[in-house]
């Protein structure tokens, strides 16, 4: 040992001279980066440093956000880097409640959106029967009666007369009907005598008789004829669902709602690198299923963070546009009707109780206020027998919420989970279905941020368009694509720009537990990121919309460019 150092260990003093130098050591030279960019306008969502210009990224994670001289530091001779010539990058968005394999599944489905009346729906199958096997299924998706100039529910005779030898099912936009004709309801086994559900309905007619919309977990009775996908099939969806996500500046997805045998898919895809997406999957309200993944625990970032199994969705009630969303009084414009609890309390209560003890998410899908509320209801009876801290329980949709339950979600720790979309396709007939008063607790937004709860963002797709620049847009503007309202639908509950992007990143990233990994663009979180053609964050609200996506990022690696 050297005579400085015996001496310290003795506790002698040296003179100052002769003292050991405590001056800090040169800093290392930085590990260079595999890719830097700059001379861009990067919004971090990280309010150390919000705005930056130059972003270095190595082994798939950020490595450092600032200014473009302190990012040459991480310059070598392999570095790609990019000037992307003021360009803007966010954050990677995540949609925080849609349905991958409904997405996949809709892109090779008859597409039914957008359709002004009920002839034009008969004309988009007819068209697709014609491309088809005799006497094969057809199916569809997107339908909306309150597009119609007649906005009641369609009944099956017109479509039964265009075709009546393929078996026929059409999923309203909404996936809580189904519009199916004749050959259908026979392949089913459907009949006057046939009774309904519990928590659905069959809509009929004077005599008795099936007009052909099945409502919530009527639809089940349709849906058990239709032929089951194969596992190629399945497995073309979710690689189709993925691919259009990357394509609207997705880097990951909160999959509301999926059976074991799709789950087992994707995990099977994940180990074999068959993507690059970061998938947090909902396991879809199954006895079995439940016991299993509770069974083996909650599950983190598999395979370099492609997937995450932590949560179970449940299902309160119906929706708003098929009168199935649970009110506490009576829908305006169906005095008689105050839709369906497609699940018992006592269900949602002693599910979420369970997740409580082996530390799984619950994930309650409620629309109307008497939906909502019995979900807080459920857990908060959960929450006192299994007291949690941290256990980031959801409502999903949280559309129509009483003013008295708005401060309940903050106060109970659990997040509104909700589509900002939503909001604009509905706002046209949502007076109808609710009246004046209700409206005030529709669609929220700023009455709960203001209670501190925080809401992700999301489309339903394939409910919504999976571009979630829509969402955007509607959280910013209560405007639909046209600008319609000109000042707002209720725009006094309006997001500011910064809320609407932590809603598209750092907020689903909390909602699902990887806030520490992911939702911003900081050292040592993975380099999702999406280049855009304008700064939605200063654009005219008019030109939101018109934003292009340049090029996606997942793990620093481009899953997306633009032609």
């Amino acid at each position: 040992m050297r005579l400085a150092s015996l001496l310290l260990v003795a506790g002698v003093a040296l003179p100052a001279a002769a003292q050991v130098s405590t001056a800090p050591a040169a800093p290392p030279p930085q590990a260079p980066a595999a890719l830097i960019l700059t001379n861009a306008r990067i919004y971090t969502v990280d309010d150390t440093r919000p705005l930056v210009e130059a972003l270095a990224v190595r082994d798939g994670r950020v490595v450092f956000a600032g200014s473009a001289r302190e990012a040459n530091a991480f310059r070598g001779a392999a570095t790609r880097v990019l000037d992307l010539g003021g360009k803007t990058v966010i954050p990677g968005m995540v949609d925080a409640h849609a349905h991958l394999l409904g997405l996949g599944q809709s892109l090779r489905n008859v597409d039914l959106t957008g359709t002004k009346s009920y002839d034009e729906v008969i004309a988009r199958v007819v068209a697709r029967a014609k491309e088809s096997p005799a006497g094969s299924w057809i199916v569809g998706r997107g339908w909306d009666q309150n597009d119609w100039a007649n906005t009641s529910f369609p009944t099956h005779d017109a479509l039964s007369r265009a075709l009546p030898n393929n078996p026929v099912a059409l999923g309203r936009v909404d996936g809580h009907a189904v519009l199916a004709n004749a050959a259908a309801m026979k392949a089913a086994g459907i009949s006057a005598t046939t009774a309904d559900p519990s928590g659905g309905r069959l809509e009929r007619d004077a005599s008795g008789a099936p007009t052909g919309v099945f409502v919530d977990n009527a639809e089940g009775l349709i849906q058990r004829a239709i032929p089951a996908s194969t596992r190629a099939d399945l497995r073309q969806a979710l690689a189709a669902g993925i691919r259009e996500s990357q394509r609207w500046g997705l880097t990951g997805l909160h999959d509301a709602g999926e059976s074991r045998q799709v789950i087992d898919l994707m995990e099977e895809m994940a180990r074999a690198g068959e993507y690059d997406f970061r998938l947090y999957v909902m396991i879809s309200d199954d006895s079995a299923a439940i016991a299993h993944y509770m069974q083996l625990g909650p599950r983190a970032a598999l395979f370099d963070g492609r997937l995450w199994v932590r949560a179970i969705k449940l299902y309160a009630d119906g929706a708003l546009g098929s009168r199935g969303a649970a009110l506490l009084d009576p829908y305006s414009d169906d005095p008689k009707n105050s839709g369906l609890l497609v699940s018992a309390p006592a269900h949602i209560q002693d599910v979420a109780t369970r997740a409580l003890r082996v530390g799984f998410q619950v994930n309650t899908h409620a629309i109307g206020d008497r939906g909502n509320r019995l979900v807080l209801d459920a857990y908060e009876k959960a929450l006192a027998a299994v007291p949690t801290a941290d256990h980031r329980f959801r409502v999903e949709h949280a559309q129509i919420i009483h003013h008295d339950d708005i401060p309940r979600f903050a106060q109970l720790g659990v997040i509104p989970s909700m589509q900002a979309v939503h909001q604009t396709s509905d706002m046209y007939w949502a007076g109808k279905r609710l009246g004046a008063e209700r409206l005030f607790g529709a669609y929220a937004w700023r009455s709960l941020l203001a209670t501190g709860a925080v809401i992700p963002n999301g489309s339903d797709a394939p409910v919504e368009s999976i571009n979630p620049l829509y969402s955007f847009h509607s959280a910013v503007t209560r405007q639909d694509a046209d600008n319609f309202p000109a000042a707002g639908w209720f725009p006094e509950q309006r997001m500011t720009r910064e809320e609407a992007l932590k809603s598209m990143t750092i907020w689903p990233a909390f909602a699902a537990f990887q806030e520490q990994a992911m939702g911003s663009l900081r050292a040592g979180k993975y380099a999702d990121f999406v280049i855009l053609d304008r700064d939605i964050m200063t654009v005219a609200d008019k030109d939101i919309l018109g934003t292009k996506i340049l090029a996606t990022y997942v793990g620093g690696k481009a899953v997306y460019t633009a032609p």
